[in-house]
């Protein structure tokens, strides 16, 4: 595509698609990341009760989900008490502020949400705050 722009000049005109080619695909892979990030807490089958007050969860914080049955899930996988405070250890040895969400189903025994929360305490966590989901009203 050649355009003339009163000057003799024969350049021709182009319109670099290389860095527009470059961002097209780090945006691809931006949110091929975000969606597949969320898939190990969407996997798990906890019905959270429901609480007016209840907000998104901040960002980079530690979930512990604890299951119908008592048995608890960190980072996807099912651990043990003990591998549960030593996990919280480490974490609060590298971040003490490190923000913790329990999400403790309906049904779950209020002992092993408990226990969560003082298996948090005891590795020096303090920042823990407890997952709903908002009620519905209608």
């Amino acid at each position: 595509m050649k355009i003339r722009t009163g000057a003799a000049s024969e350049e021709e005109f182009v319109i670099p698609l290389t860095s527009m080619t470059d961002i097209i695909f780090l945006l691809l892979l931006f949110y091929m990341v975000c969606t597949t990030s969320f898939e190990q807490e969407r996997a798990l089958d906890v019905k959270l009760p429901a609480a007016e007050s209840s907000d998104e969860p901040p960002p980079r914080e530690l979930v512990i989900s604890v299951l119908e049955d008592g048995r608890v899930i960190l980072n996807g996988a099912e651990v043990s008490h003990e591998a549960l405070i030593d996990s919280l250890r480490s974490t609060a040895a590298a971040a003490p502020e490190t923000p913790v969400t329990i999400r403790g189903h309906r049904a779950a025994r209020h002992e092993a949400i408990v226990g969560v929360m003082d298996a948090c305490g005891l590795a020096g966590l303090t920042n823990l705050s407890v997952g709903t989901v908002r009620e519905e009203r209608g």
